[in-house]
């Protein structure tokens, strides 16, 4: 597939597996294929973004919670390597920089001029400037990207998403841990 035509992915969709070069933990596949792994894709901002390093921190402290639901996440950010290192490279879970937005194009994520101009984004930025490692200068033309959130099964079925409409507008840990357990409740129901 085309990843610069790939239209609005939806529910119930499922993609094909694909290979992603990421952060710190070479190659890596997804979805993840193993029994019972949903893979969680967050699509962030760019590397130095408050918000975003606010976000993924808390994913990162959550990580046993997430894993206990056999969840999965995977954050991209529209930045190189390079400027990557330092505010994601210490993540217990993989990232990708995809400065060309390769991935945001095959998946749908888009981006807006007033994206981080949200009054609830401008206050998660805050937030995370007194928190996290962040730049908001460093935002090498990712400064207007939008955020979204892929819940796939390990066949590739997309059990849910969500585009963003600003900054900070993304699924939070307690989101995608609630996911998960609807996503199994329905599958025993179903067998």
């Amino acid at each position: 597939m085309d990843s610069n035509k790939r239209s609005r992915l939806q529910v119930g969709e499922v993609i094909a597996p694909f290979l992603v070069t990421t952060l710190t933990q070479g190659s890596l596949e997804l979805p993840l294929r193993s029994a019972g792994a949903l893979t969680h894709l967050q699509f962030r901002r760019f590397a130095g973004c408050p918000i975003c390093n606010l976000h993924v921190r808390r994913f990162a402290a959550a990580r046993e919670q997430l894993e206990a639901e056999g969840v999965h996440p995977v954050a991209f950010f529209h930045s190189t390597e390079a400027s990557m290192r330092p505010y994601q490279g210490d993540l217990p879970f993989p990232v990708v920089p995809d400065p060309e937005r390769r991935w945001y194009r095959h998946f749908g994520v888009e981006q807006s001029r007033v994206s981080a101009l949200h009054p609830r984004a401008m206050l998660a930025a805050v937030k995370g400037l007194a928190s996290v490692p962040s730049n908001p200068f460093a935002g090498e033309g990712g400064a207007q990207g939008l955020p979204a959130d892929f819940l796939l099964d390990a066949t590739g079925r997309v059990l849910a998403l969500h585009r963003g409409r600003h900054a900070d507008d993304h699924w939070e840990v307690e989101d995608v841990l609630a996911l998960a357990r609807t996503s199994r409740g329905q599958e025993a129901r179903a067998s």
